[in-house]
């Protein structure tokens, strides 16, 4: 933003590449992390696996005893091996590109409205080449995957 730096965390299910929720926020807190997590579980069920790196909002009390109450395995990237998360990397990079660096969002909430646009078309419209050129949605909806990464 042209006024400082928020974050975005999103839940991604690994098989379809679907974004099933995500968050903003201007602090590193873990709560908008638990809470995008939390929206994915209601909408979309439990997972089998969670990934995360070992960023201090994945690690803190919060988020790992949420992990344990609902009984989804934990699963955390090596420090530093970005490899990991290879998936989550590139969406980041999908969205940086054409989106972020080309958008100095005048507030929270523009950025907000453009981003849900964003991932909107990228589960929807956008088509994945590891996908035979299919969006998320079409993959999602006809084989749900079981494991997802936030």
């Amino acid at each position: 933003m042209r006024g400082g730096f928020l974050f975005l965390v999103a839940v991604m299910d690994w098989h379809s590449r679907k974004i099933l929720s995500w968050r903003l926020s201007n602090t590193m807190q873990a709560d908008f992390c638990i809470e995008a997590l939390q929206e994915a579980i209601i909408r979309y069920g439990k997972p089998d696996i969670v990934d995360t790196d070992q960023g201090t909002q994945f690690t803190c009390m919060e988020f790992i005893e949420l992990l344990k109450t609902n009984e989804i395995a934990i699963s955390m990237d090596g420090k530093g091996c970005w490899r990991d998360n290879i998936l989550i990397e590139r969406f980041w990079r999908t969205i940086k590109y054409p989106e972020v660096y080309l958008k100095a969002y005048e507030s929270a909430s523009d950025a907000r409205a453009n981003i849900r646009r964003f991932i909107d078309f990228y589960n929807s419209v956008r088509g994945h080449s590891s996908l035979q050129g299919q969006p998320p949605d079409c993959i999602y909806f006809n084989n749900t995957g079981a494991a997802i990464d936030a």
